[in-house]
């Protein structure tokens, strides 16, 4: 299949390296030219602008920053006009329904080229190992074509048809809503325990071996606990963006944000305080300091192995 795709960032590269892995003839294009040397060396084409990129296509992927991004590149890049007409534009950035909209609108239906939104979850490392979870919004004969080309990307029993056309952003906008929620939740929790004096291993075992357990505490936080590693592959300044992204979705559906929108305050606070290339798990460190200490568990205790034992 001729594929087209656009953004080569912390999930793109990896993504685009496993379509071309699967066979696809693949054309790639980004602001950073060098951000596509891998992708070429193993036989991708590059375009010189998002058009060039969408001639010829029968998909089209775009895995970018924001809406505006979107736009830019669908409409004020002229993606969209170069498609052929009877192609698939398949839009896998954290974006908004508004926006797809908008494309769609001024160019696509005219055009007769067909749309589904399946962003993605599991971060740069599960886009490195193609285990991502996609959530496909559309029409369900354009996701059964499209599996192959999701299975490539991500794990086929986590590639997800969630509903009409607007739902794959709305699910992932949710989830990163949930998880943003979780580690607020999670860090103010360690904060209060570590200061009054709890062991932090016994109070997370003692978290997990309740009904207050959850699959954030569990896996995703080891990386601070373990590592002091923030995951600076996505940055405070997209966390932000897309809290703020679900918070003006709750305002336009009038639903009542409090929560979210006290989640997103201190997520800003956490931008402003510690950069907005800062990783996304930075507002643990609000806590951190807090609580007058990093959130770390002990290495663990290497077992000898049989030389050191016949030594004894």
């Amino acid at each position: 299949m001729r594929i087209g795709f656009i953004g080569l960032g912390n999930m793109g590269r990896h993504m685009a390296r496993h379509l071309i892995h699967a066979g696809h003839l693949v054309t790639v294009h980004d602001t950073r030219p060098e951000a596509a040397t891998e992708h070429l060396a193993l036989g991708a084409r590059w375009a010189d602008t998002p058009a060039a990129c969408a001639t010829g296509a029968d998909l089209l992927i775009t895995m970018l920053p924001n809406p505006r991004a979107v736009e830019d590149v669908l409409l004020r890049g002229e993606a969209a006009e170069a498609l052929p007409e009877g192609a698939l534009w398949i839009d896998m950035s954290t974006s908004t329904p508004a926006a797809a909209e908008r494309v769609a609108t001024e160019v696509l239906d005219r055009r007769g080229v067909r749309r589904l939104d399946a962003p993605v979850s599991g971060m740069a490392r599960g886009a490195e190992a193609g285990t991502l979870q996609i959530f496909v919004g559309g029409a369900a004969d354009d996701f059964r074509m499209c599996l192959p080309v999701f299975d490539a990307m991500g794990d086929p029993d986590k590639v997800l048809h969630v509903g009409p056309l607007g739902a794959g952003y709305t699910v992932k906008l949710l989830i990163n809503l949930l998880w943003f929620g979780h580690l607020v939740a999670t860090s103010e929790v360690l904060a209060m325990g570590v200061k009054a004096g709890v062991d932090l291993g016994v109070l997370r075992n003692s978290l997990l071996a309740s009904p207050a357990a959850s699959h954030f505490l569990e896996h995703d936080v080891l990386c601070v606990l373990t590592d002091g590693d923030y995951d600076d592959s996505f940055a405070m300044a997209l966390a932000c963006k897309d809290l703020g992204l679900a918070v003006d979705l709750g305002r336009d559906l009038g639903v009542p944000t409090e929560l979210s929108a006290l989640i997103e305050q201190i997520y800003r606070r956490s931008k402003a305080q510690h950069g907005e290339l800062a990783g996304e798990m930075s507002p643990i460190r609000l806590y951190e300091a807090v609580a007058g200490e990093e959130f770390r568990l002990p290495s663990p205790t290497a077992e000898p192995d049989d030389a050191a034992l016949s030594a004894i």
